[in-house]
Formats: structure tokens, sequence, C-alpha cells
């Protein structure tokens, strides 16, 4: 009876207990256009308690009932105060702006909010807005997000007229880079002088070179997250420029009485235009176009729709022409099911293109690499000092390797098509982070993924396994004679893969303005990028993981020594 007493009276008191904790929560956007601000910060004055604002602007905070001041910061805004009495929960969307919002009682401060960068476990992230971006000297008058990030710490170029970049000694391919959560394979213009990627219409870059979130995965060395604008909800904007390669032109505006926005950006070349006066009969030049809009159904409820495309021609006096590109297309839904957990369902769609055509010898050849994507993310602020953060996505894969066929029936090229490859990578997540205590904060969490090559296909058998062998007289690697082959129905299993990814990063706040931080992140890559050269061309071609190719596995430690100096 006593026992059953203790059990009740313990329930009672954590019900009195967590009655009396009460949570904020809302969204942050711009006060001039609409536009969410993404990691922005919130904290309670006096408190260890804080939060920042997720990819879509979404923030939750729970504590204590009692009378606080709420401080609203982000790099380029005034700071916004609002003193509150916390007897209830409370649902505040907030506008940051040169003046104060639209709140009672507001002031602006210079007072420092950004302890959160101190005490937050997250290391090895650089975080570019476009007007940082746009701020650095830029290449024949052309903004370039690429180009920017390789001037950080432990970025490098992948080599003059080589697209991509390098993290931490990584290779190109083991770098994950995302626009609005899609794929993009190749992130260069004409060969790597320029990226795919148009000022106008990029709102957040980052980039993870290190204790990289769990919800993330799919490649060894760095995660670079980059998100679309969303569009100007509070009147209809016409921007451009001429620089000396290329144009630009956005237009945005609301739209749906003002209940949501829409982007158009795009940029073309006219190089072609004035290389006929100086002889040239070549062509060259790429254009792009970037696309987003959205609705918002209720407080609870947001669509957003996003799209790109961009194509690269390289026309060689009419004897040698490519071409590639990239387009991605993504509906997701925000949906907040209460003040403390939301979620996010996207519908993502990637395709890499790759097309070149050989006149002198008749040559055509085609390939592509395309994927769709299904992702939902859940995150479930507990309290004031767990947050969490899971879900589950999955992607199919179709590969086209190579297709080569005649330009012209006289020639002397033999029609033939390497075999198409699929593949599914499935994964599920849940991370969480925890304010142990007052000094430390952990992040920690774990990802599993699956990786299935899937036929229809016949893969050829060879001895002992080994589709190499090493030449000793000659010291080189031979193709190996196949004994067999055998064939797989269509999604049928070729190869299985399947890995633990864990992670887990401390931060450790010495002070009010200084903190040691260590992080271990374990990661997976199923895909490949097979090159004939030393560093990356647009002519290269993925490749899944399957009998003969294992995935790559990494695993990194970082540690580091945080301080913000002269007022942050």
């Amino acid at each position: 009876m006593k026992r059953t007493l203790v059990i009740i009276l313990s329930i009672w008191a954590c019900s009195i207990q967590a009655q009396n904790k009460f949570t904020i929560s809302g969204t942050l956007s711009d006060k001039v256009d609409g536009e969410i601000l993404i990691g922005a910060t919130i904290q309670l004055k006096g408190t260890d308690i804080g939060t920042v604002s997720n990819e879509y602007g979404f923030y939750s905070l729970t504590a204590p009932a009692g009378n606080y001041t709420l401080i609203y910061s982000y790099l380029g805004y005034s700071d916004i105060t609002q003193d509150i009495q916390l007897d209830k929960d409370i649902k505040l969307n907030v506008e940051l702006g040169e003046d104060a919002a639209q709140l009672n009682e507001v002031v602006v401060i210079a007072e420092d909010a950004s302890r959160v960068n101190i005490e937050t476990p997250q290391m090895s992230v650089n975080k570019l807005s476009t007007e940082v971006i746009k701020q650095i000297p830029a290449v024949m008058g052309e903004v370039d997000v690429i180009k920017s990030i390789q001037l950080l710490p432990g970025v490098t170029s992948a080599g003059e007229g080589a697209s991509g970049f390098n993290v931490r000694g990584g290779a190109e391919d083991q770098n994950l880079i995302l626009l609005d959560e899609a794929i993009i394979y190749n992130s260069s213009h004409l060969f790597g002088f320029f990226s795919v990627f148009n000022a106008d219409a990029i709102k957040d870059v980052k980039l993870y070179k290190g204790g990289i979130p769990a919800r993330f995965g799919g490649r060894a060395s760095s995660i670079l997250d980059i998100r679309q604008r969303d569009g100007n909800r509070k009147g209809f904007n016409l921007t451009g420029g001429i620089g000396s390669i290329s144009s630009r032109l956005t237009v945005e505006g609301p739209t749906f009485k003002d209940k949501g926005s829409f982007l158009v950006s795009g940029r073309a070349t006219y190089a072609n235009l004035f290389l006929p006066i100086f002889g040239i009969t070549d062509k060259v030049g790429f254009y792009d176009i970037n696309f987003k809009t959205n609705y918002n159904i209720d407080e609870n409820n947001r669509i957003f729709i996003s799209g790109y495309y961009g194509q690269d021609n390289f026309d060689l006096a009419n004897t040698f022409v490519n071409t590639y590109g990239n387009i991605s297309g993504n509906l997701r839904w925000n949906h907040v099911f209460s003040d403390k957990l939301f979620s996010n369902l996207s519908l993502i769609y990637s395709k890499y293109n790759y097309a070149l055509d050989i006149t002198s010898f008749g040559l055509d050849w085609d390939s592509d690499i395309e994927n769709y994507n299904l992702k939902y993310d859940l995150v479930y602020y507990i309290n004031e000092k767990l947050k969490f953060d899971f879900g589950v996505s999955g992607i199919q894969y179709d590969f086209n390797p190579g297709f080569v066929r005649p330009l012209t029936e006289d020639a002397a090229i033999i029609p033939n098509k390497l075999d198409n490859k699929r593949a599914i990578e499935m994964a599920a997540y849940v991370s969480a982070e925890h304010k142990i205590t007052s000094r430390l904060t952990a992040q920690y969490g774990l990802r599993y993924s699956d990786f299935r090559r899937l036929g229809t296909q016949s893969i050829q058998e060879y001895a002992n396994d080994m589709p190499v062998i090493y030449h000793k007289e000659l010291g080189i690697y031979e193709r190996a004679e196949p004994i067999g082959a055998t064939d797989f129905g269509k999604n049928e299993e070729i190869k299985t893969f399947g890995n633990f990814e864990p992670r887990l990063a401390l931060s450790y706040k010495l002070d009010n303005s200084s903190s040691v931080k260590a992080s271990y992140n374990r990661m997976a890559q199923y895909l490949h990028l097979i090159s004939n050269t030393s560093s990356a061309t647009p002519l290269d071609v993925w490749a899944p993981s399957g009998k003969y190719i294992d995935p790559q596995l990494a695993s990194q430690y970082a540690i580091g020594y945080f301080k913000n100096f002269r007022n942050n």
C-alpha cells in the first residue's frame, strides 16, 4: 500500500511540475518581405533557456511559469525584446527588421543574445547568408556560392577549370549538395568557372564539415545544404543585373491574397553573341531557372513547391558538342501538430544528364542519373533541456551509365547500351539535443541506412569474386575473364548493405563567451563517381555499390575551442 501511494504521489508531483511549465512557439520572418528566418536565436534573458529557428522559421521553447524578457536575435537584424508573463502556452509569430516588430512595449537593444553558439554542441558548420556572399569579390561580375565556400577553412578547390570542391581531404563525390533538399550531382556551369546556384534566389547556405546531424546521410565527407528564398510576401518586386558573362532577372511577389508568395529567377549567358566578332565559331554558354512558391493553408499547415532547371552547352566548331545539366523539384508540406511537435513531409525529384556528340567519329553518347526521394522529418521539443529529431526516408535511383549510337547511317559506330542500374536507399534516424547541466550540452543520435542494388541486370561472375587481377610482370591491374553470369529479375536483390551511423557532439561551456566542443560521426556512402581523370568532369559516371563495389565508410573525429570576441 505504501509503495502504491509513493508511486501515485510521484506521478502527481511530476504532473504538477509539468503543469508549471509552458511553451512559447511560433515563426520568425523578415518584416520587409516576409521571408522566413533560418537559425535565428530566441533566448529568455538571464537564463540558459534558448533555441534557434529551424529551416522553416519555426521555434519552440519551454520554461517554468514566471515573468521573462524574451530576446529575438538574427545576424544583420535589430534585436527585439518582449516582456511576457508565462502562465500559459503562447504563440508568437515575430517579424524582425530595421524597426520594432508589431508587439507591445518592444524596444530595440544591442544586448548579447548569441550565447547559443557557445552552448550548442554543433561544430564544424559554416553558415553564409546571401548578404555575406554578395560582399565577397565576384568572379567576372558573377556572385558565386561555390567560390565563396572555397574561402572557408578546410575547403579547397577541385582545381582550375574543374567543378566542385574538396572538404578536409575528401573527394568531390563525397560532398552531398542539396538545393531545397533535392540532390544536385553537378554544381558547376562552364566546367567549374561558375556554380549552378543563383545568388538572387538563395536565402541560406550551410556547410557541415563535421559533427553532421543524424538527419543527413549518403556522403562520406560533408553536407552543403542550400535553401531558396520563398519570395516577397509584402509586394511585387523586380530585380536584375548585367554581368560580363551573363544577365539575370528575378520576379517575386505575394499570391492568394497574401497567403503565399512566389519567386522566379533566371540567368543566361550571351557570350555567343560576341564570339563571332573575334572570328570564333565555337559556342559556349549556360542558362538556369529557379522557381519557388508557397501557400499558407492555415496557421498549422503550409505547402511549398520549388524547382530548378539548368543546362550547359559547349560546341567546338560543330565537331564536338557537349551538353549537361540538372533538374530538380520538391513538394513539401509543413505541419505543426502542437506547440512542441513540428513535421515536414517532402516528395523530391532530381536528375543529372550528360550528352556528347563527336561528329568526326559520328558518335552520340548519352547518360544520366535520376532519383525519387520521399522523406518525413519531425522535431519534438520536449522541454527546455531536451529536443528530439527523428524521421525516415527512401530514395529510388535509376542509373543510365551510357548509350552509344551513330549520328549518321554511314558512321562506323556500333550501337551499344550499358546495362541500366537500379537501387533503393532507405534510412531511419533519431537524435537528441540534451542540456545535461548548465555547462554541458550533448547532441547524440543514430542513423541506420539500408542500400539494395536491384535487377533487372545480368551480373558476370569471376574466379574468387575478383573482376580485376594483378599482372606481376607488367605491374598493372587487368580485367579478369568472366567464368559465367547470373541473371537477376526485376526488383530482385543483387546485393544488400546495411550500416549503423552513430553521431555524437559535446559542448562544455567554460564561461559565457567560450566553450570546448568535440564530435564524432560515422557516414556511409553508397554512390561512387567513376572518373578517368584526377579531377571530376561532367563526363564522369555515377555508379551504385554492388557485388564488386563496396560502400565508402568514414569515421570523423573533431575537437575545438570556441570563443566570442568583442561583443560577438
